[in-house]
């Protein structure tokens, strides 16, 4: 398993050789260094709920690569109507296989029809979890398809701080957790190691904290 980190929430990942970009935000993101030629050709393209920090350029790529465009029905429907012709339509609850990776679409707590994703391979399973507030149920988001590795928005203001997506990390007891969401403007600005620190009392999860741009193998 391949993870690229593109910035912000985005992120690519490559999983039994499928390409997968999430939340893709570049060409408008004022804190990003990367360009479109920097985001990997995708397979799939997911995106996590409307707002415009998370639809971004995912149409865009979409339409670039020829990507399959997952998301919840409602934001479909945006990216159908922005010309993405190849398109699988979900909710919260449901799935669908899309190259042979399984997505399940679980809940997220904002606005924007949100929800969170969890792609599973033969090389492991990732819980993206889009913009949301802290859960109960995420334990059993973590009981039943048992992410690997996750990443969680820290940023607060909009969504979980620190404190409250080390909470998170307890619940779901990935293996490895990332923090997203946070330093892309100054209303969610955070220390991504105080969460390190504060994820240590309560989950067994090694914490990497990716730059933009970096890449990670696990």
């Amino acid at each position: 398993m391949k993870i690229i980190y593109l910035g912000h929430a985005g992120f690519g990942i490559v999983l039994d050789g499928v390409s997968i970009v999430v939340d893709p935000y570049i060409s408008k993101n004022p804190s990003s260094r990367l360009g479109l030629a920097d985001v990997p050709r995708a397979d799939i393209v997911a995106v996590t709920h409307s707002h415009f920090d998370h639809f971004g350029d995912a149409a865009e790529i979409a339409k670039r690569d020829g990507s399959c465009f997952v998301a919840v029905y409602d934001t479909v429907k945006i990216a159908e109507r922005e010309g993405v012709l190849r398109t699988e339509a979900m909710n919260v609850g449901g799935s669908c296989i899309v190259k042979g990776i399984k997505i399940d679409c679980v809940p997220a707590l904002h606005t924007g029809n949100p929800c969170g994703f969890v792609f599973s391979g033969k090389g492991g399973r990732v819980y993206h979890a889009g913009d949301t507030g802290l859960f109960g149920d995420m334990k059993l988001i973590g009981e039943i398809c048992r992410p690997d590795v996750v990443m969680l928005p820290i940023g607060g203001r909009f969504t979980m701080g620190p404190e409250e997506a080390a909470i998170a990390t307890g619940l779901i007891r990935p293996k490895t957790v990332i923090p997203m969401h946070y330093n892309t403007f100054e209303a969610i600005r955070q220390d991504p190691h105080r969460f390190a620190s504060l994820v240590k009392e309560r989950s067994d999860a090694k914490v990497i904290i990716m730059k933009e741009g970096d890449s990670i193998e696990i």
